[in-house]
């Protein structure tokens, strides 16, 4: 569940945790993010892809980083973690 590479090396950070499921523990299904215009149907869409396949690199603004927070009432050390080039 990959959100961005860095261009010269192999560092990344990545999701710690799987944020559809944490939202929908949360009581956010798709449907109510999508009726309350939480988060567009873009991010919405990368945050799925990067739920469901952990090779897939999707970046998420920092904007749906912040509202993610919000919305699970964490920091974004919680959501997300670096991971460093093994070199």
């Amino acid at each position: 569940m990959l959100i961005t590479y860095t261009e010269e090396k192999n560092e990344m950070l990545k999701y710690k945790i799987n944020v559809m499921e944490e939202l929908k523990n949360r009581g956010y299904s798709t449907f109510r993010i999508r009726e309350e215009k939480l988060i567009g149907q873009q991010m919405l869409q990368k945050l799925r892809t990067s739920s469901s396949n952990e090779k897939e690199d999707e970046m998420v603004s920092w904007a749906t980083i912040n509202l993610l927070c919000r919305l699970l009432e964490c920091q974004v050390g919680d959501i997300v973690e670096y991971v460093p080039d093994p070199e």
